[in-house]
């Protein structure tokens, strides 16, 4: 079983940036797909990018050259660098992984972008 810890969140004014952290209690070397998901207020989760096992990278188009997923495997954690934030990003922020063993989930983490 892997358990995801989000990081990082905060307030940030618009053309900012933000590092979020996913922290795994396990390997997540064996984990096919790593996601970031997020949901504003009144609006249902949207991928944000995503990072397979052998380095697979996608962005939604609404990030598309402002956000970066990385991951390393020997820390078991995978970041979301945020730059030029906009409040449009304003949302809870959601860590996820997808394996054959499971679909895990951490608790979330706030980002509030300012104008």
């Amino acid at each position: 079983q892997v358990q995801l810890v989000e990081s990082g969140g905060g307030l940030v004014q618009a053309g900012g940036s933000l590092r979020l952290s996913c922290a795994a209690s396990g390997s997540i070397f064996s984990v096919n797909v790593m996601n970031w998901y997020r949901q504003a207020p009144g609006k249902q989760h949207e991928l944000v990018a995503s990072i397979t096992s052998g380095g697979y990278i996608n962005y939604a188009d609404s990030v598309k050259g402002r956000f970066t997923i990385s991951r390393d495997n020997a820390k078991n954690t995978v970041y979301l660098q945020m730059n030029s934030l906009k409040p449009e990003d304003t949302a809870v922020y959601y860590c996820n992984g997808r394996s054959g063993a499971g679909d895990y989930w951490g608790q979330g983490t706030q980002v509030t972008v300012s104008s």
